[in-house]
Parts: structure tokens; C-alpha cells; sequence
């Protein structure tokens, strides 16, 4: 099997998009007729704690009864499914090739020489390429973006994708997949975003994810470990709640009218004081961007009423929730008004199921 194949697929438009993180299972399916996409069918499926830990599938079964849940509520009737590994799974190198080998002959040189850049056994991994294009020193060079992950990684997914009944056809990486959804929010960026710098923060269960983009294109990415589970125990101490009641209380608006005073405020402090953070980490690792333009905020903490407002007077950076489906239709099987809910957390699923739209590989 070519590497491209074994690692990433694409091109079938008859896929769904599954996010798996750590609190819940997210699914997405999209159409096309023309330039104009549509909504055919979500879900959003809760997972009991600890079913995935530190990005790791830990109950693949738990998992998997979570995704045929999906599948049934969305009522979708695609068995292909596109998932992604995080971002610290993976290791990504821009390498150098030269440009008169053929795909096959690119491979086979990467397969020969990957011990230089892959620190594992190149049978204990999935590894995939992608020619970026020319190198800018030297024409008879090209840039090959290699990604490889830990073969474990990639199995404990298609492990409990197969358990659901369904078929795994693309497995892509988060933050490649937050880029490719990125064309979705462009109607609110600044300008359409050409020219600006806009930081996009994925803020999930357990871990936030920043990805800088400079006219559309990836420029800096940083994970953390922060997420909407502090806010959960923020809750569960100060109500004395379990776990299951603190998020179901969160999710459905149902805690205590002291809430919005007494525990969320800590809250966004922290989460602004983290985007701060990551932000310096950037403006450090790449010094020729001295300001961001916008942020966009992403994941379920971007559900959390008001936030982009408080966000943006703590740092002082237009910010905005993302809107992935502004400028789609939506299919009534989608449910429209509980999509308009869950939307800012769907972004890394809509980008999984752009990839039903990948040009066919040979």
C-alpha cells in the first residue's frame, strides 16, 4: 500500500467527519453541489470519563457504543468515516527530495532513509508525504512535508471505528484538519484573512490547541494542556457536584444562577491568561509577526455564552467564535437550531469531513 494511502486517504464523498477527543464524539457530514456546501447530518455524543485519556483511547468499546449513538441520533447512512490523531502523536519534518523522482520513487527514498528522520522502526509507524513544492535555494529540490505516528495511535481509532460498524478511510492529524476547516471561517476573518495574521485556539475537555495562520497558510501551531474539564471541577468543588452532574449542568445550562458570578469568571481569567501565554510562545518562536489580527475561539469552552466578548477585553485582539457553517445550508436532519449551539465545537470534524472533497489519489 502506498504510504499516502496507509496514512491519510481521501477523495470519497461519502464520508463522515469524527472527532474523538477527550469528552465527547463529534460528528459531521457534509455535501457539495457546485462551490456551495450543506449540512447533511451531526451529532454530538458525550463520553463517560477516562474512555479517552491524554488523546489516547483507553475504552475502545465505551468509544465505539458512543460513535453508533452519533451514528443513530445523526442518521446518517455513510459507513466511511475520516478521523485525527493529535498533534503530539506526530511527528512532521519538511525535507528535501529531488524534484525528477517519480511518487514511487519518493517513497521508496523515504522508506530508505527514514531512520534520518523518524526516531522509531519504520514498521512501528504510519507515515505519509506530501510535496509542498520547490525548495526556494535549489530548483532540482523539492519541499516534502513527512508525517509519521506511532502505528498504536492510529490502530486504537480504527479500533473503535471498526467496533461501530463503521469503516475507517482517512486518518489525518487535529491541526492539519483546524487548517483545513480555516477556509470555512474565512467570511469572518478580516479582509478574508489575506495578508492578516489570525490565531485559531481549540479549546477542548483537556487540551487547547493554537494555530497561527499568516494568509491562510500554517505558521505556527503549540498544545497545552488546558481545557473545559478545569471548569468541571471548578464546578463539581464548588457545588459539590459528581462529574456527571457538573457536565450535564454545564452542557445544559441548568447549574445555580450564582454560576455566572461566583465560578465562570475564574474560569475565563484562566483561559485568557493561557491564549496570553501560548501567544508569547509564538511571538518568541517566530519573530517577524509582532501582532495577531484576530483570534477566532474554537471547541466546546467557545460555546460558553459571552466569551469571545471577554476574551477580546482581557487581551485586547478582536476575537470571534467560529462559525464554520455561516455561509452553508443546513439540512433539517441536522437539526438546525441545536447545530447553531454546537457549532464553534465541531471545527476539527468539519475539517475531517472536508476531506471527502480531496482531489482522488492514484
Amino acid at each position: 500500500m502506498a504510504i499516502k494511502q496507509s496514512l491519510f486517504g481521501g477523495g470519497d464523498q461519502h464520508l463522515i467527519g469524527l472527532d474523538i477527543s477527550s469528552s465527547a464524539v463529534k460528528l459531521l457530514e457534509l455535501s457539495r453541489k457546485g462551490e456551495r456546501f450543506h449540512v447533511e447530518a451531526y451529532a454530538v455524543e458525550p463520553l463517560p470519563p477516562n474512555a479517552v485519556s491524554d488523546k489516547q483511547i483507553t475504552e475502545p468499546q465505551l468509544v465505539a457504543d458512543a460513535i453508533g449513538r452519533a451514528v443513530n441520533r445523526a442518521g446518517t447512512r455513510t459507513r466511511q468515516a475520516a478521523v485525527a490523531v493529535s498533534g503530539t502523536a506526530v511527528i512532521s519534518k519538511l525535507i528535501e527530495m529531488p524534484s525528477s523522482l517519480s511518487e514511487d520513487e519518493l517513497e521508496e527514498q523515504i522508506r530508505a532513509e527514514a531512520d534520518q528522520y523518524i526516531p522509531y522502526p519504520i514498521d512501528e509507524v504510519n507515515v505519509d508525504f506530501e510535496i509542498v513544492g520547490p525548495n526556494a535555494k535549489n530548483s532540482e529540490m523539492s519541499d516534502v512535508l513527512l508525517a509519521a505516528c506511532r502505528k498504536e495511535f492510529v490502530d486504537q481509532r480504527c479500533a473503535a471505528i471498526e467496533l461501530a460498524g463503521l469503516k475507517p478511510k482517512v486518518v489525518d492529524i487535529e491541526t492539519y484538519s483546524l487548517e483545513n476547516a480555516s477556509v470555512f471561517l474565512e467570511h469572518q476573518m478580516p479582509d478574508g484573512g489575506r495578508g492578516k495574521t489570525i490565531a485559531i485556539v481549540d479549546v477542548g475537555g483537556t487540551t487547547s490547541t493554537l494555530l497561527v495562520l499568516h494568509d491562510g497558510h500554517t505558521i505556527y501551531t503549540r498544545d497545552q494542556s488546558f481545557g473545559g474539564r478545569q471548569l468541571t471541577e471548578d464546578i463539581m468543588r464548588h457545588y459539590a457536584m459528581g462529574i456527571d452532574e457538573a457536565e450535564r449542568g454545564k452542557r445544559d445550562g441548568t447549574l445555580p444562577a450564582d454560576y455566572a458570578e461566583d465560578v465562570l469568571p475564574g474560569f475565563i481569567a484562566d483561559m485568557a491568561m493561557q491564549i496570553e501565554r501560548s501567544l508569547q510562545f509564538f511571538f518568541s518562536a517566530v519573530t517577524q509577526y509582532t501582532q495577531i489580527d484576530q483570534i477566532i475561539l474554537a471547541g466546546g469552552c467557545a460555546q460558553i455564552t459571552g466569551i469571545d466578548a471577554a476574551i477580546q477585553e482581557r487581551l485586547q485582539i478582536p476575537t470571534v467564535t467560529a462559525r464554520p457553517f455561516g455561509q452553508m445550508s443546513v439540512g433539517s436532519r441536522a437539526k438546525p437550531a441545536l447545530l447553531a449551539r454546537d457549532e464553534p465545537s465541531l471545527l476539527i470534524a468539519c475539517g475531517l469531513a472536508f476531506r471527502a472533497f480531496d482531489e482522488p489519489r492514484p
